[in-house]
């Protein structure tokens, strides 16, 4: 009996100990996974905002799908202007004499495509709806429309991806924590998004840190 006590005491000594170990290393391991696949989703939101925005420039809103986005990135074009001053003597008549006029003038000097300027031989445009790692093909959810601001009819835009489809195989205690989180440090909310259609903004809800990495 004794034998079996002491047998039973290290089998407890064993299982308490991989606990504690699971509790500190997990949310160690899970702090990792995250930073690296919400680095990934943030690329591509930042690849759908700067498409986004030459969209609106082209056509003074913003893409309500990918399909029209993608479209658009395939073939619209950046026009290169100059901007130059120039200055003239002109009759004035309620002065009676010639006066100095100042004018700026706009010269069109060509045409760029938004493929080459935003993604050079780079064909990722081509899957910008797809969210990186996730296991199911999941889709950024994209909406665009205008709101009121002040009088003025202001175009946005989001896009967005909930957190749980980027940790889909992470503790489900983590994630419900992380959904939940309100840090200037951190992707607050449920939501790792970019815009928004309650405001006029471009931003993102992630942090500095995000924006310091450069795409590998």
């Amino acid at each position: 009996m004794k034998t079996v006590l002491q047998i039973i005491l290290w089998i407890a000594c064993i299982g308490f100990g991989y606990l504690i170990y699971n509790s500190v290393n997990a949310p160690i391991k899970f702090g990792n996974v995250k930073q690296e696949r919400f680095q990934q989703v943030i690329n591509s939101l930042k690849d759908i905002r700067n498409s986004q925005e030459a969209y609106k420039i082209a056509n003074g809103r913003y893409a309500k799908d990918f399909n029209s986005l993608i479209s658009f990135i395939e073939t619209g074009k950046y026009t290169i202007t100059q901007q130059r001053d120039t200055s003239y003597l002109e009759f004035n008549k309620q002065f009676g004499i010639d006066m100095l006029t100042e004018k700026k003038i706009i010269d069109t000097l060509g045409f760029v495509s938004v493929k080459d300027s935003l993604f050079k031989n780079d064909t990722r445009y081509k899957t910008l709806m797809n969210v990186p790692t996730a296991p199911n093909g999941e889709k950024f959810t994209m909406d665009a429309g205008t709101i009121d601001k002040s009088g003025y009819k202001a175009s946005v835009f989001i896009a967005k991806v909930p957190k749980e489809v980027v940790l889909y195989d992470q503790p489900k205690d983590l994630v419900a924590r992380e959904k939940t989180l309100v840090n200037v440090e951190e992707v607050n909310g449920p939501f790792i998004s970019v815009g928004s259609m309650e405001e006029v903004s471009t931003n993102g809800n992630w942090p500095p840190i995000y924006d310091k990495k450069e795409r590998n």
